[in-house]
């Protein structure tokens, strides 16, 4: 299966699994980038700053996803 090329946020696009035009279902998922800034907050200003990583989708992967097939379309790293 080919990967589609996606951005941040969701894309209209043709599914090349079930062929249905739809708009991609993201889900962010944190990545070892996330958690060396996480470690690097905690170590260069405070603890509670070690969510922020966590809760900033741009420090995040955006994986997208077929909302009628649930196929994998591609991944979009922030």
């Amino acid at each position: 299966m080919n990967v589609m090329p996606v951005g941040p946020s969701a894309t209209n696009l043709i599914c090349p699994s079930c062929r249905a035009s739809i708009v991609s279902r993201i889900q962010h998922k944190a990545t070892t980038k996330t958690h060396i800034m996480a470690l690097l907050l905690c170590l260069c200003l405070c603890w509670p700053c070690v969510c922020v990583p966590y809760c900033v989708d741009s420090c995040q992967n955006t994986d997208h996803y077929c909302p009628s097939c649930d196929a994998y379309l591609g991944t979009y790293a922030g």
